[in-house]
């Protein structure tokens, strides 16, 4: 079965199970590998099912109340319990990046102050006004365009947003926006000034505001709220990154180990919508349930070669089978430059369940 296959009423089946092996305890041996053809995992988390992050009723405005932890500390925070980590890279890359961006600074001055002015010196010597005014104009058209998530409009995407605050012990909830997507399956997170905001593209949702796939847009959501509650959208960071894309490989590193942490933030938040969420970045939302997670992220340290190598490397975002990878396996950080190995001795991959002839799960019903 699809890990994130329709399910039948009041049997919810988690794809992150302990029988499935993928979550190991830190320090644990790397035997275990990610599906149920690899039965001999140590089983670091309590008996039965991870229950979905779910939050006390709260009236509007009220904070809900977080999950409890379990009794024993889970590894690197990289599982469902307690709080999300972040990727080991990112602050080391961080700390390169703006290094790289001072100097670059200070050049700017000191050909400026020499006499020599030229368009990129500008750009350079303009850094604080420019990111300042993107910001502000990005929030500004959210405002005047977007529709505004609140318990009246898109309200089950409205209380993801407030969980999500909650689960990552965010002290205020930040705005939430539903953008036209015309077709586009996107998100995103931003700030301006102390306020922060999430935008989602409308084509995550149904008729009625409903979602499509409810734990994948929590994912979703999550990873969003991920980067806010991470800090990766104050202005002081973003002009630090100001360089970013005129560093080829390490600023597309360091954004590539961002969302690698908003992951971790996402699975934290709703660790069962990562399949579907995975699935529908690369079917799209239709066909999301006829992705195979687990072939897919197989597929992982099988596809190699330098134009592999220089696809990540180059990318913003992780590549999907890699991407896929990290989610279920959850004893280590996501590979960054390096394709991911299988553990030793494991037997060969196959036996996959077919998705021909399956149809696309079916939208939820208007409201009338």
């Amino acid at each position: 079965m699809q890990p994130h296959e329709p399910q039948q009423a009041g049997q919810p089946v988690d794809p992150y199970a302990p029988q499935a092996g993928w979550a190991q305890a830190q320090d644990a041996p790397a035997a275990p590998y990610g599906s149920a053809q690899y039965p001999s995992a140590p089983n670091p988390y309590p008996a039965g099912p991870y229950p979905t992050p779910q939050y006390s009723p709260a009236p509007y405005g009220a904070a809900p109340v977080p999950p409890a932890v379990p009794p024993q500390q889970q590894p690197r925070g990289l599982s469902p319990f307690g709080m999300p980590a972040r990727h080991s890279w990112e602050i080391p890359l961080l700390v390169v990046v703006v290094m790289l961006t001072v100097v670059g600074f200070m050049f700017a001055i000191l050909f400026a102050a020499l006499g020599t002015i030229n368009q990129y010196i500008l750009l350079v010597l303009a850094a604080p006004l420019i990111v300042w005014l993107v910001r502000g104009q990005t929030f500004a058209s959210l405002r005047v365009n977007g529709v505004k998530m609140s318990p009246t409009q898109f309200p089950e995407g409205y209380q993801m947003v407030v969980e999500a605050a909650a689960r990552f012990g965010m002290k205020k909830v930040p705005d939430a926006y539903v953008l036209l997507g015309n077709g586009q399956i996107n998100a995103f997170a931003s700030g301006h000034g102390f306020r922060r905001f999430v935008a989602v593209y409308s084509d995550l949702f149904e008729i009625g505001g409903a979602a499509r796939e409810p734990d994948a847009l929590a994912f979703i959501i999550g990873h969003e709220v991920g980067h806010i509650a991470a800090g990766h959208v104050s202005y002081w960071r973003q002009l630090g990154m100001y360089l970013v894309p005129f560093l080829p490989i390490i600023g597309s590193s360091l954004i590539r180990s961002q969302e690698y942490t908003a992951d971790n933030h996402g699975f934290c938040n709703r660790h069962l919508g990562a399949p579907a969420a995975m699935g529908t970045l690369a079917a799209g939302k239709y066909m999301n349930t006829l992705v195979g997670f687990d072939e897919m992220a197989d597929r992982a340290p099988v596809e190699k070669g330098f134009f592999v190598w220089m696809v990540n490397a180059m990318s913003s975002h992780p590549v999907l089978t890699w991407r896929m990878w990290a989610l279920r396996d959850r004893s280590r950080h996501g590979n960054m430059f390096l394709r991911p190995s299988r553990p030793a001795g494991a037997p060969p991959v196959g036996g996959y369940p077919s998705s021909y002839g399956q149809a696309p799960a079916l939208p939820p019903k208007p409201v009338p």
